[in-house]
């Protein structure tokens, strides 16, 4: 009989399902994603994973009191077992900047411009009442 929730190439399911966790995880991330989707939209921009774990890559910091640059965002997200080039991570970066979500400091670390800030606690109060 056909089971769709198996595989169809001739391997078999891992004995360990860990399916209920996996989705309450992507449920929980992606309301804490919210409130960049929203940020991103404010300033005009299309949302993408890429920039949605750089801005959160550099809220964490921030929340931790540490900056990060380039190579700090791009370390943070290899941590993460996210596979994205540093390439990749400097032209989001640059591009953020560019629109003014983020700032460059003078260190060479980036930060959330205040106006974006502004965007996002207003949102995430908002979220809250």
């Amino acid at each position: 009989m056909y089971n769709p929730q198996l595989p169809t190439d001739g391997s078999h399911a891992p004995k360990t399902s860990t399916l209920g966790s996996g989705v309450f995880n992507q449920q929980a991330e992606r309301h804490g994603n919210e409130r960049i989707r929203f940020l991103l939209k404010s300033f005009g921009l299309r949302t993408s994973l890429i920039r949605l774990k750089v801005i959160d890559a550099l809220l964490t910091a921030a929340e931790s009191d540490r900056s990060l640059g380039v190579r700090g965002v791009h370390s943070h997200l290899l941590d993460l077992d996210i596979p994205l080039s540093f390439l990749s991570v400097r032209e989001v970066l640059k591009r953020l900047s560019g629109e003014g979500v983020i700032t460059l400091n003078p260190d060479k670390s980036y930060s959330l411009h205040p106006q974006a800030a502004a965007v996002l606690y207003s949102e995430q109060s908002g979220l809250k009442a």
